[in-house]
């Protein structure tokens, strides 16, 4: 028997704590292609948020919709209780890291970072102080007359981060931080980045494709698709409780596994897999009948020895991982399922078991809903 956790949380899954940046039914229309529809969050002070999504998915459309660079076609935008829907980018009070940094290469660090309060009209001596106390903020204290071409990607980074914060901004926009950054650094960087937000305190939104990004650096994670918000949550709660196919599939890994629904006992649901002698029992709660979809992670099966009361198939591919490995095991012709189990426990063309062990399994209507 499985013991799942309970069904996903609804995608307008509320807000922790009183809202400071509420986007509120935004709707946003590009000719005929609807980029974001009906989109509502609340971002509670001092919260970093991250749109996540495949490409498409609305979160940079909605991020420029933040940043004032577009406008909504319905919706509105709060911040901190004022109306800033139609509030032109620089009256928002908004800071913004743009994805390639857009750092001016003729400029050192101090200039770079003292454009924007250059352009508000900020005398030079307040300025000298404003843009040493942003450079101190990101820990490049003392690197005013440094060449931006003179820094590692990570150091332009923050650079990028200190001009968006010398003007005291309100909220933090965040596109794609790290994309520009070898896979070594991002690492790291994420660390240090996630500390000097926190540490600074500033209401965050950041974009990003990369869910290992995401998970990093967020407290909650939009997961958008197709324009629309699929669930809204902590990491754990969108691995451990996904509320569509999308988010379960998206989010870590998982195998869709057609089912048909035997018998239901309060929330325990018998269902039967494809070649299957005996039915599984997956813990969940709602109603199911007829032919449903069962999203399986891998580290909640065990890989067994075939049998006449198990689910059993050949080993397709074996990947290793390091303390583990991960097999594609086949149940039936063109349909797989991925189970973790120790590197040594099968090879490829072994025939095999596989049982059911504990959270990670996920039912789902035959609508896919």
């Amino acid at each position: 028997m499985t013991s799942d956790p309970p069904a996903g949380p609804s995608p307008q899954h509320p807000a922790p704590s009183t809202p400071f940046l509420s986007l509120e039914s935004l709707t946003k229309r590009f000719g005929n292609h609807v980029a974001v529809e009906n989109l509502s969050l609340q971002v509670p002070r001092g919260e970093i948020l991250a749109l996540l999504g495949p490409s498409g998915s609305g979160k940079t459309t909605t991020l420029r919709l933040l940043a004032g660079f577009e406008s909504p076609d319905s919706g509105r935008i709060q911040v901190d209780g004022e109306d800033v829907t139609v509030v032109s980018p620089a009256a928002r009070r908004f800071g913004m890291v743009f994805q390639h940094y857009a750092l001016f290469p003729h400029l050192d660090v101090g200039e770079n970072v003292g454009f924007g309060l250059e352009s508000q009209g900020v005398r030079p001596p307040e300025r000298a102080r404003r843009v040493a106390e942003a450079l101190a903020m990101v820990e490049l204290a003392g690197m005013e007359r440094r060449a931006v071409s003179a820094l590692s990607g990570g150091q332009q980074q923050r650079v990028a981060l200190a001009r968006a914060l010398a003007p005291a901004p309100r909220v933090l926009l965040l596109d794609e931080p790290l994309s520009n950054l070898d896979p070594s650094l991002r690492e790291r960087t994420r660390r240090e980045l996630r500390g000097l937000i926190s540490r600074i305190g500033i209401t965050t939104v950041l974009v990003t494709h990369e869910q290992e990004e995401a998970f990093d650096l967020a407290d909650r994670v939009a997961l958008l698709d197709g324009g629309r918000l699929q669930q809204v949550g902590t990491p754990e709660e969108l691995y451990g409780s996904p509320a569509t196919v999308f988010v379960a599939g998206f989010i870590g890994r998982a195998s869709a596994i057609p089912v048909q629904v035997e018998s239901q006992d309060r929330d325990i649901v018998k269902v039967r897999l494809p070649g299957a002698p005996v039915p599984w029992e997956v813990r969940h709660t709602g109603e199911f009948s007829g032919r449903c979809r069962l999203l399986v992670r891998p580290e909640a099966l065990v890989l067994t020895a075939p049998g006449d009361r198990v689910v059993s198939g050949p080993v397709l591919e074996r990947r290793f991982l390091g303390a583990a490995a991960l097999y594609l095991v086949e149940l039936a012709p063109a349909l797989t399922i991925e189970v973790i189990a120790a590197p040594g426990a099968a090879r490829v063309g072994d025939l095999v078991g596989l049982l059911p062990n504990g959270p990670g399994l996920h039912l789902f209507s035959g609508s896919g809903a």
